[in-house]
């Protein structure tokens, strides 16, 4: 076979025309899901790492619980739980103003990625938090610095130097999850490939979803690893 052939193969013209512009639009659907609910579950994941790390019994065990249970069940479930299980309260959300939020798939699967994301990245945070050398709270006492002036300005940079590297891990490990969001009517990546399969039972079609998520994981890699080796450019 000639690579000619080959390329005709795995890449049909009819097909592209057919169903490009419904993959770039899964495409920004599965970015926007990602990015936003990675940005709410770093918010949600710095304070739940804060509550860890408190000098109250009830704030630390409260965080992990939180972190025990999004972290110990599959997101598939936490998915489901949300929108098939919150979402059959019907009249409870109507009563309360919240169903417009519960009866749409987006809001659901965008909250379940969130409070899933953000009980792994509590413990990335709250390990580089630690791993913020103790000399350095010491130095900043000593300078009398206030206690907001030193979480922000001394040990916060330090540590998102160290969280740099998981964080880039749990969020190629966003990306790659984020296709289950299509198992409930989302037509993000996935979803859109599904539903193109559906109409043209060409199995060609899944692998363009996977060379795209391999794509986007790739890009991410390498910006994350660039940005990793500037802000770390003094450490050399």
């Amino acid at each position: 076979m000639s690579p000619e052939q080959l390329l005709a193969y795995v890449l049909d013209p009819d097909l592209l025309e057919r169903y490009g512009a419904r993959f770039v639009d899964g495409l920004l659907v599965t970015a926007k899901l990602v990015a936003i609910s990675f940005t709410l579950g770093a918010l949600l994941g710095m304070l739940l790492a804060l509550a860890r790390m408190s000098r109250s019994l009830v704030l630390r065990r409260l965080a992990a619980g939180y972190v025990y249970f999004f972290r110990g069940s599959p997101l598939l479930a936490q998915l489901f739980l949300l929108y098939y299980g919150l979402g059959s309260f019907k009249g409870f959300w109507q009563d309360l103003g919240l169903w417009w939020f519960f009866r749409e798939a987006w809001y659901c699967a965008l909250l379940a990625f969130t409070l899933n994301t953000a009980a792994y990245q509590a413990e990335i945070f709250r390990a580089s938090l630690m791993a913020v050398a103790p000399g350095q709270y010491e130095a900043a006492k000593a300078l009398n610095l206030k206690r907001s002036t030193t979480f922000f300005k001394v040990v916060l940079p330090q540590s998102l130097l160290v969280a740099i590297g998981p964080l880039g891990n749990e969020l190629i490990m966003m990306i790659k999850a984020s296709a289950i969001a299509s198992l409930v009517t989302i037509y993000d990546l996935m979803g859109v490939t599904k539903l193109a399969f559906s109409r043209s039972f060409d199995f060609q079609i899944y692998l363009w979803a996977a060379v795209l998520y391999l794509l986007i994981v790739e890009v991410v890699r390498r910006t994350l690893k660039h940005l990793e080796a500037r802000l770390g450019r003094h450490l050399n």
